[in-house]
């Protein structure tokens, strides 16, 4: 249960692997307004653009995740990402082309990689040890947060200081790179794959947990298909509440630079703050894997959730840049943690050959809480107060993890009393496997876990 069970050959390549893949995420929507800013109208055709790519990922995360399979995942997530790839290098190549074309671009570059998010996490766990399972995702989210700390500064910079289209043409040549060293990796994950290195969990490590075990048919069939669709639906409450993380977020980066221009702070000012929450949110990821956690999960993430609404109110009222700094790297770091939360909750409630799926729906759930974060800061800072539309961005967080709590324990509650079972009726044979005495964090009534 330390890093040192994470740090191996294969983890350092998944780690190149995944900033090559991640990079070109975070640049995106900052690229893309780059790119047309000095048209006529610039601004708002940036918008749309970035949009656009949103609305790629939202869409392509569940439907190409659904149909990733453990036994080719290697080759699925190859073609998603040169696809991607060329998805980027349209919009670098052809900057001057008809919005519509660039707008095509940007779907096709948000949608095609979508579930390489997913699969990536899944290929991640199963090179780790099964005790090891939350050290790794805390590896991850560092990883992540570094991205998207580094990720607008590069994009500025060149954008300013070579030319608007080498954001993109950068974007494509990294994602271009993530399919090279795919080839490095693992074909496939679970059996035959990547494997489970760590095997059962170990009846007395509580950072081991145990998950739903893998049915026995993980082809691509109808009933197949169904019944994952089925296990998916079963623990809507975990995409509620991963919604909710990145709606704060969201609407962190979004009304900041007017929350500063109200106070009368320097605008520019603006990027070193959400920096600093995002080494934050790397903090918060390490700390989370260093030792073992009190609680369920459910009842952790609600905490961290208050948490995180309790910081970003406080950037909204707190009148110094100071105050206003410390508030969003504690936000940060709480928001981290909540999302780790959310996904070892998917990891201890599906059966490993939907896992990836899972993360994917996930990975779309928590675009959509960007997007309407942005919806929501977009329509209320028309009409009042930039602080009072943060105000306004937490109490919509607080209502989604409410109701993304009463729906685990309701799920939980009705487990409990037709005897205990985690799994919901009909997955295909699914099993679980965890030695332990409580089922999963989601589906059972008690978290397994013990490490969050």
């Amino acid at each position: 249960m330390t890093y040192r069970d994470v740090a191996s050959r294969q983890v350092l390549i998944w780690a190149c692997t995944a900033v090559g893949a991640r990079m070109p995420v975070a640049m995106a929507p900052l690229a893309l307004v780059f790119l047309v800013r000095e048209r006529p109208g610039g601004y708002s055709l940036g918008a749309v653009l970035a949009a656009a790519y949103v609305i790629g990922e939202i869409v392509g995360a569940p439907v190409l995740g659904m149909r990733l399979r453990p036994e080719r995942a290697r080759a699925h997530l190859a073609v998603g990402l040169a696809a991607g790839a060329v998805g980027f290098a349209g919009p670098g190549a052809f900057p001057d082309a008809h919005p519509v074309v660039l707008g095509g671009f940007a779907v096709v570059a948000g949608a095609a990689p979508a579930a390489a998010t997913g699969g990536l996490r899944t290929l991640l766990t199963a090179l780790v040890p099964e005790r090891a399972a939350a050290q790794a995702l805390s590896v991850e989210s560092m990883l992540t947060a570094g991205v998207w700390a580094v990720a607008p500064a590069a994009v500025a910079g060149l954008a300013l200081g070579v030319a608007p289209r080498v954001p993109l043409l950068l974007a494509a040549a990294l994602m271009a790179s993530s399919v090279v060293g795919l080839r490095l990796l693992p074909a496939a994950w679970g059996a035959g794959g990547a494997g489970d290195p760590g095997g059962a969990a170990d009846p007395g490590d509580q950072d081991g947990g145990g998950r739903a075990g893998d049915p026995g048919d993980q082809g691509g069939g109808g009933r197949a298909g169904v019944s994952s669709l089925r296990v998916l639906a079963a623990i809507w409450p975990v995409y509620v509440t991963g919604a909710a993380s990145l709606t704060l977020l969201g609407l962190s980066e979004l009304v900041l630079p007017a929350l500063l221009e109200q106070r009368g702070i320097g605008v520019g000012w603006s990027g070193p703050l959400l920096t600093g929450m995002a080494v934050g949110g790397g903090l918060g990821a390490f700390a989370y894997g260093l030792r073992a956690w009190p609680g369920r999960l459910r009842t952790r993430s609600v905490v961290l959730m208050a948490g995180t609404s309790v910081c970003v109110t406080l950037a909204a009222l707190t009148p110094g840049a100071a105050a206003t700094a410390a508030a969003l790297v504690v936000g940060g770091t709480l928001q981290s943690a909540a999302m780790l939360t959310r996904n070892l909750s998917l990891r201890e409630a599906l059966p490993p050959h939907v896992l990836a799926a899972g993360y994917s729906v996930m990975y779309a759930a928590a675009g959509a809480g960007y997007a309407a974060a942005g919806s929501l800061a977009g329509a209320l800072l028309k009409v009042v107060a930039p602080s009072t539309a943060m105000l306004a961005g937490v109490g919509l967080t607080l209502v989604l993890t409410a109701v993304g709590w009463w729906g685990e324990v309701r799920i939980a509650g009705r487990s409990s009393q037709s005897g205990g079972d985690a799994v919901p009726p009909a997955p295909v044979g699914s099993r679980s496997t965890a030695p332990g005495p409580e089922g999963a964090a989601v589906r059972g009534g008690s978290d397994p876990e013990g490490r969050l």
